[in-house]
């Protein structure tokens, strides 16, 4: 039993560490998101997804506005998971892609830009001490506490991504994204990363 929960926590860490490490790409645009996720889909029709460059399609689904559109790609409609399945993407990424298939598809919209300087990104450990701490310190509400590896293997039994998307909607008395609206999917993801990976390296 102790050698079967020692080789799922090493390839849980193992499994963290890359996709914390892909968060610091830069911010890219329309045409970078979709060759690189949602032309999985998009660009053969796969799973009923709209193809793109199918005119029809495209315009009844952009009479719902970028917003609409978003909305549905961030949280996932039938087959398709929230965020195409790639929750590195960030939230501007996604509306960029969108406006690129929607302008491939005879629209004529434009490509959403960042506002202002970038804000720089934030680490994983910084995040937690300035708000994640308050609860993964004690276990407060039920919080599994940062050093708990058994609390931390647990959550993440369905998988990395499941943990992390819990982080990003809220789970039980934990409000989405810890209750800072303002961290990024990428952000969310090097937080959840640098708890658990601190849990299962030096747990208490």
């Amino acid at each position: 039993m102790i050698a079967r929960t020692t080789l799922i926590l090493a390839a849980l860490a193992t499994l963290a560490c890359p996709l914390a490490a892909d968060s610091a790409t830069p911010a890219r645009d329309g045409r970078q998101v979709y060759d690189a996720t949602c032309s999985t889909c998009h660009a053969t029709g796969r799973e009923g997804a709209p193809m793109v460059g199918d005119k029809k399609a495209w315009a009844k689904r952009a009479e719902r506005g970028l917003s609409g559109l978003t909305q549905t790609a961030m949280t996932g409609l039938r087959k398709m998971p929230p965020h195409g399945g790639k929750l590195d993407i960030t939230d501007s990424e996604i509306k960029r892609a969108i406006a690129y298939m929607v302008n491939q598809s005879g629209g004529n919209w434009v490509e959403p830009a960042e506002r202002g300087a970038t804000a720089p990104k934030r680490s994983g450990e910084s995040i937690v001490q300035a708000k994640c701490a308050d609860c993964h310190a004690t276990g407060k509400g039920g919080a599994p506490r940062i050093g708990d590896s058994t609390a931390w293997v647990g959550r993440a039994k369905d998988g990395f991504d499941s943990l992390v998307r819990s982080s990003i909607q809220g789970h039980g008395g934990m409000p989405a994204r810890g209750g800072m609206a303002g961290l990024t999917d990428a952000e969310m993801r090097d937080a959840a990363t640098y708890m658990f990976q601190s849990s299962v390296k030096n747990p208490k």
